[in-house]
């Protein structure tokens, strides 16, 4: 009782102050959840049907893999350290209660790695119903790829599109099926910089990377027209914000200040779960199913930036593309 009593006076005492606090926890939650962003509704079933997710060892590629392995895909894990992979493999196996979930080596800087990856797919799976090209990288160092490309447009975009060319017969045989590209809200910033692709004369990390985000949106608009009539759909996304080890290379060379400003704001970014909702979105949402092309953001169709627009840009980065990777008029 002397407990309620004390508890009634201070109440008594400090009438503003509660208030104050309560609105403002209520606040802080309320924003939280804004930045959660929107959730993937759909509960379709992937039971019978092949998925492979690049990059799916961590963040928001595990995430995707856990819930597509919940419901009941057949789920790849290509990734670059097999080690990690296995490790991360047994885990989705635990979270989903799915046993049916493989790893095969993807080093993505590596257009061998890439083809071998894509011949071992096309020789030993009977189908493949998703792909989901998620792996990447954000301003790295000035490193290049096995062939001496951009380590970011490289990995970003080249890998994943020599990839997708790769796997369409088997996708094609599949159909209905998909190819979602993960991108980013950097694709605003980007322009495709046709004169100096690999960015040698005047390497910026972040222009490097709004790059390869916008060419993941062209690549998208320009496959979904050759696709027409396929039964292949295709669409990019922003996951949003999100704390994940992507930034590995970012925030560590950061300025102090914006480190010490960004610590408590961290708590209210995308937790990688939150992130891959819109990923799982485009891989299952029914309703999606004769949209092709398209950019999404929070589980919901978004307008992508005017060069995300681009026609003839995205026609002049394909050719391009094709020509950087050695892609044949057969593949």
């Amino acid at each position: 009782m002397e407990v309620v009593s004390a508890t009634r006076s201070w109440v008594l005492q400090y009438p503003k102050t509660i208030v104050v606090v309560t609105l403002t926890g209520v606040s802080l939650f309320g924003f939280k959840r804004w930045m959660a962003g929107g959730v993937c509704r759909s509960k379709a079933r992937l039971d019978g049907k092949t998925v492979l997710i690049t990059g799916a060892n961590t963040g928001i590629g595990k995430e995707t893999a856990i819930d597509l392995a919940k419901r009941g895909a057949r789920v790849i894990l290509a990734c670059r350290d097999k080690d990690r992979a296995n490790n991360a493999a047994e885990e989705i196996k635990k979270k989903s209660g799915n046993t049916n979930v493989v790893v095969k080596k993807l080093d993505l800087a590596s257009l061998q790695s890439v083809r071998l990856l894509a011949n071992d797919v096309a020789a030993n799976e009977k189908r493949l119903d998703i792909l989901i090209n998620n792996a990447g990288v954000m301003c790295c160092p000035p490193w290049k790829t096995e062939e001496g490309y951009d380590m970011q447009f490289g990995v970003n975009h080249l890998g994943h599109f020599l990839l997708t060319n790769c796997l369409l017969d088997l996708l094609k045989q599949s159909a209905p099926s998909r190819i979602v590209n993960v991108s980013s809200l950097a694709h605003e910033r980007g322009k495709i910089d046709f004169d100096d692709i690999n960015q040698q004369k005047n390497y910026n990390p972040w222009k490097s990377y709004s790059q390869s985000k916008l060419a993941n949106v062209l690549f998208t608009r320009e496959l979904a027209k050759k696709l027409e009539g396929t039964g292949v759909t295709t669409y990019s996304l922003h996951p949003g914000v999100i704390r994940t080890e992507l930034g590995r290379h970012f925030f560590p060379n950061m300025a102090l200040w914006k480190r010490v400003l960004y610590t408590p704001l961290s708590f209210f970014i995308k937790n990688p779960r939150e992130g891959a909702q819109t990923t799982i979105y485009c891989a299952v949402e029914e309703s999606l199913q004769n949209e092709s092309g398209l950019y999404y953001s929070d589980c919901a169709r978004k307008a992508t930036a005017p060069q995300g627009r681009d026609d003839e840009a995205a026609k002049k980065l394909w050719d391009l593309s094709a020509s950087m990777v050695g892609l044949t008029q057969s593949e």
